[in-house]
């Protein structure tokens, strides 16, 4: 049972639209009033992390002391969301082996690819799985992959792949084989992305509210899935208008299914189910 002073120590609906407001104009992340449970556990359980236990001391640190610039990238890693899967919507990676892929191939350039919000690391490892399945039959295929997201926490994550065993079940069985390392120690149930697959992935923070982006203006490829819902329609229309100044003409860009661009001025045409070309 909870204590008197922790009962007191609660989410005001004042302090809650300040939370909100700073994650809106520093990520460009719209967090409703349906959310606020949400923000409290997070935050509540941030706070016990870094040594404090009230959630109002928290705050103070955040807002209202020069000390809380340290702190405001541990609230952004605390209050963005990271879901992700191996493999998630695996039509977009059969279209990336089977279409986008041998297209890129015949340039004979190096092909460059972006995981626009990679979170713990699966889509950028998930895509060098795919795309080093197809140079095994296409000798002299070279690519390589930029991995961002907004979370420090997560970044370093992904740099470290490693994770649990059960993730890797959407993984087909010969990739599993192939890129996937097992623990020496079968009761740690944990896994790692082989050497071939990590090293073709480079990891970087990027706002993508930010003005600008520091990534190439050349890449062939940009997965940004599953992100603008999080976004209001404004800053929906300005992200995909800037990851679209990323890409070359005939580039690909890869929404997530939850994503819609009806209606925005992005200079990209349709050609399969969230997957658009830019023009």
């Amino acid at each position: 049972m909870l204590d008197h002073d922790e009962t007191a120590d609660v989410l005001s609906d004042d302090d809650f639209d300040r939370v909100a407001s700073f994650i809106l104009s520093a990520c460009g992340i719209c967090l409703p009033p349906t959310k606020k449970v949400m923000v409290e556990g997070r935050l509540r359980r941030r706070a016990r992390r870094i040594g404090i236990g009230r959630l109002s001391d928290y705050l103070r640190l955040v807002f209202d002391t020069d000390g809380g610039g340290n702190e405001v990238i541990g609230l952004i890693d605390t209050l963005t969301t990271n879901k992700t899967d191996f493999f998630r919507e695996p039509a977009h990676f059969t279209f990336l082996n089977r279409i986008i892929l041998p297209e890129l191939a015949q340039t004979g350039r190096e092909a460059k690819l972006w995981s626009a919000a990679c979170s713990i690391g699966a889509e950028p490892y998930t895509m060098a799985m795919v795309c080093n399945d197809f140079a095994l039959g296409w000798p002299g295929f070279h690519y390589s992959i930029l991995a961002s997201d907004i979370s420090t926490e997560v970044l370093a994550t992904a740099a470290r792949a490693v994770y649990p065993e059960e993730m890797i079940e959407p993984v087909p069985l010969p990739m599993r084989q192939r890129y996937v390392l097992r623990a020496t120690d079968p009761s740690r149930k944990v896994v790692r992305m082989a050497p071939e697959t990590r090293a073709p992935v480079r990891f970087a923070r990027i706002n993508l509210v930010d003005d600008r982006y520091a990534a190439d203006r050349d890449m062939d490829v940009i997965f940004c899935r599953n992100l603008l819902i999080y976004f209001d329609r404004g800053t929906q229309d300005m992200v995909v208008r800037q990851l679209c100044g990323h890409l070359r003409p005939g580039g690909y860009l890869i929404l997530g299914h939850t994503d819609s661009i009806s209606g925005m001025t992005a200079p990209v045409q349709s050609c399969g189910n969230s997957i658009f070309r830019r023009k």
